[in-house]
Formats: structure tokens, sequence, C-alpha cells
């Protein structure tokens, strides 16, 4: 593993360094060695440089996990800008209120795909979105080029032309340690999602952390099907690997059938992901169809992890480490992490002990609190929220609650916060709650997080009517489905006259989630 690399395009330099020939990516057809990709991605930061990006510039990624990513992401590092990556499931109206935001001077946008043409919503919301450069990536080849006007991907190779390598190069030796990596934007409990400033420093020091807990190594051929808009996905995945020299084998879309064959055709031997994949793999009738054998590292979290689970997944799956963790983007995506000898009620039970230089106490409300080098340097142009989230003695508040046990592993037992966890996706009520207020005839209403077998964790909304009004569930749905993100839209609905209030005029939510357990 590259140790000594401080910046990503320095990192990426020494792998082509040391692995040159070694397969860096498996996409379908698409075969790249980190000599190639080295390449790729000098051509990309060229391209990019060519159409005026600068140094500290922000270049967004709205596209799935595909070989194109991985590529545009190192490259607009590589020029000098920072990563911002958009959840593919974002409506465009939540596409655009980020892309406004960080002014971004670039956006590398899927072309049709799976039914959506992300370009032609996004012009169609904000046709007053000032963005220099789009570049189309064509995720499915064989569908149309969008009608709204935008570069190709096969347009940047002539692009990169113009630029000299020497300059190219200039720009990548010109990154410093501090200098910002990637803005990953979180949404807080106001509604409002935020952007947290993780440097290059961080990024590496916390893949770092990750990469020994879980052992990966350079023979390792790692499935990425978490999606690299997500800390999961873009330093778990595509960073872990350019430090170790593993294989990426992107998957675009989570199917099980297909992640299978990919498991057997490229000789999978790490799978991370939330505990419903591998419990979706487990459950699959046909799964003795598909050669699993060269499974060796499941890393999991972000929802209940049964002792059952992981001793299904150590027998029948027969990974020889399986490890739960905990993180969030404020600490620049990690925090604490099992460890490979652990044992299944350890990993069932805890989130793991600190890495990546990481502090952890509870403070006397039993909030879990972090600190260390790679808490983030605050929230993109929100210095008071970035003051309430860092105190002045540089603990990062979690809005966790937790318990640590005498050996230094954490367990979280509750949320200050009313978050929930659907399908490994963070989703904050208050979000929710804001644009229900907007359907006619909602009066009031309070999302919460109910079990699900699949998913973890789903919303149930419950509202209250205004006087007269005759709003249906589906109609709240519906309308809930045209503004957020899908994993955000509750699934289920319930109508109340009342709301229960605390005397000091809050809603009671804990009241509402006693009633469902």
């Amino acid at each position: 593993m590259s140790t000594s690399a401080r910046t990503i395009p320095a990192a990426l330099r020494a792998a082509a360094a040391e692995f040159g020939a070694a397969p860096a990516i498996a996409d379908g057809s698409a075969r790249l060695d980190w000599a190639d990709l080295l390449e790729e991605v000098r051509r990309v930061a060229g391209a990019l440089i060519a159409r005026g990006v600068r140094p500290g510039d922000r270049v967004a990624m709205w596209a799935p996990n595909t070989h194109h990513w991985v590529a545009a992401a190192l490259g607009a590092q590589y020029a000098g800008a920072a990563l911002v990556p958009l959840n593919t499931r974002y409506v465009a109206a939540e596409a655009a209120d980020v892309l406004e935001r960080v002014d971004a001077a670039a956006l590398f946008i899927a072309g049709p795909f799976l039914g959506r043409d992300r370009l032609a919503e996004l012009r169609a919301e904000a046709p007053q979105l000032d963005i220099p450069s789009i570049v189309v990536i064509p995720v499915d080849p064989d569908a149309p080029r969008s009608a709204a006007a935008a570069l190709h991907w096969d347009d940047l190779a002539d692009l990169a032309e113009q630029t000299p390598r020497t300059e190219v190069e200039t720009r990548a030796d010109a990154v410093t340690p501090d200098d910002i990596a990637d803005i990953l934007f979180t949404s807080g409990t106001t509604g409002r999602s935020k952007g947290t400033l993780v440097a290059h420093r961080q990024a590496l020091d916390v893949v770092r952390g990750w990469v020994e807990c879980a052992t990966l190594r350079q023979a390792d051929n790692y499935l990425i099907i978490s999606p690299f808009f997500h800390n999961f996905g873009y330093k778990a995945g595509i960073l872990a690997c350019v430090l170790t020299g593993a294989t990426m084998v992107p998957q675009a879309v989570f199917d099980v059938p297909e992640a299978m064959r990919l498991i057997s055709a490229e000789r999978i031997s790490v799978l991370p992901g939330p505990p419903t994949i591998y419990q979706t793999i487990l459950d699959f009738p046909d799964r003795a169809q598909f050669d699993l054998g060269t499974l060796r590292v499941a890393v999991t979290g972000a929802a209940t992890v049964p002792v059952v689970l992981v001793e299904r997944m150590r027998d029948e799956l027969a990974f020889e480490v399986v490890l739960t963790a905990y993180g969030l983007s404020e600490a620049s995506g990690f925090g604490t992490m099992c460890r490979p000898d652990d044992d299944p009620a350890t990993i069932s039970g805890t989130c793991g002990r600190p890495i990546a230089d990481f502090e952890l106490r509870l403070a006397d409300s039993g909030e879990v609190l972090l600190r260390g080098p790679n808490v983030m340097l605050g929230y993109l142009d929100d210095p008071e929220a970035t003051a309430e989230t860092i105190d002045a003695e540089g603990w990062l508040h979690t809005g966790d609650i937790g318990v640590v046990d005498e050996r230094g592993y954490l367990k979280i037992t509750d949320r200050l916060k009313d978050m929930y966890i659907c399908g490994g996706f963070n989703v904050y009520p208050a979000e929710i709650e804001q644009v229900l207020a907007r359907l006619d005839g909602v009066a009031e209403s309070a999302v919460i997080g109910v079990p699900d077998p699949r998913m973890g964790e789903v919303g149930k909304a419950y509202v209250v009517r205004k006087a007269g009004a005759r709003l249906t569930a589906e109609q709240v749905l519906s309308h809930a489905t045209g503004t957020l993100a899908n994993f955000k839209v509750p699934r289920f609905v319930e109508f109340r006259d009342q709301l229960p209030y605390s005397a000091a005029g809050k809603v009671l939510k804990r009241r509402l989630r006693e009633e469902i357990s």
C-alpha cells in the first residue's frame, strides 16, 4: 500500500509506477491497467484545463458507477479541482441546488439511461443554471445522445490535445495535501443539505485506515456496488484501490443475478455493501448456479447486522473477513471499524473501534464525539453550522447516541437527530416534512423511520389534513415522488386528526416510534 503520497494525484502516479500493467479497472469490455488509467486521467485533466477549469474550481459528477466516473473524478483532482459527487437518485431540482451552491465549473452527467435523461431534466428544471462545461457520459452506449447540447465523453481526447502535457503535470504537482479533494453533501436536520469540505491528506489517511482493517491487497478483485457518489464507493472503493493496486469492477446498477455473474466471471474477492445485499444473495433461489468461491472480504454497516447474517456470510458464502463500520461525511466518511479477528457478536453488536487516528468519547448526554486530523475542514459556506458541529476543542458532534465497551468498541444505540437509514442512505425527516408542507391540503406532518426487512428502515408520514381537505395517501406519495429522490419518499402514509406534542410545542416522534414497536 502506498503510504507516502499526500495528494490523490501523487497516489495515482505511485500506483501507475508500482503496478503498471496490472489490471486497474474491469468494466465490461473496458479494461484499463494502472498505466492506462493514469493516461486516461491525464486526458480528462487536459480537457478540463482546456475548457478553463482552474485550481480550486468545483467539478461535479452525476452518473452511476462506470470506468468513466473513475477517470473523470481523478482527472478533475489531477487538474487541481475539487470533486462534487451528486446522488444519482436526485431529482433535477436537488441536483440544480447543489450545482448552484458550489458554482460548478464542469459537470459530468450520465447520458440517457434506464428511462432518464438527466441533462434534459436539468435543462428543464433550471434553465438559468450556468455551467461552463457539461460532459455527457455514455452509460448506455446504445442509447441515443441527449438532445440537450453538451460535450460528449468522446470529445475529451481532442480537447486534451490543446493542453501541453507539461501544463497537466504542473497542475498535478501544484496540488497540496491541504487542498480540498472533495465536497460531499449530506442533509441537515433543518432539511438543507450541507457540503463537507475534505482535504487530500484526509481522504487518503482515512482510506489507509479502512484498507488496513479490510485487509485489501493488490491481488483482490473488488466489485464496487456501493455508489461512487457515496464515501463508501468513492473512498473505500476507488481510492482504496488506488492505494493498494486492487482491481476495480464497478457495477452501474445493482442486480443480484448480474452481481453473482460478475463474482464468478471476474473472480471477485472483495464485496462491501449494506446488509441487504448479502441477505439478498443468500436468499437467491439459484445461488448454487454461480461460483462464489473467490469471495474473501465483506465490509458492511449503515443498518442493523444480525449475528445470524454474519454467521451465514462466513459459513455459506465463505467470507474470511466480515466487518462492520461506522462513519459520517463530517469525519471524511469514516470513524470506527471492527477488526478481522472479531467474533460474530462483536461484528453484529458494535461498529468497532476508532481508525485513522480518530479519538472517540461520549458526551454527558451519550452523544458520540470524534476528534482527530481527519475531521472535516468545515461545511461549505456555513461557518455557523460548522461551529455548531465542531466544538472549540475540536470534537465533532455526530448527533448519534452510543455506548463504548471496555475494549473501546462503539455501539450506536439511538440518534439525537431524527435521521433514519434507508437502504444505506441517510434520510432526514425535516427535508421530507418541508416538501409535504408545500402540498395543498397538508396542515402538518411528521415523518419517522420504520423497520423494513429489505431496506433496514423506510419512511412513514403522519399527516394532518387541513379542514375540509380530501387529500389521499396516493396524492401525498405522488407529490413526494416528484420532488424527492426515491429513497427519501415515504413508503407509508397515515392520516391523523392531530400529532402528539410536548409542552414545549415539539412533535413527540418518540411516541410515534413507540406505536410501531
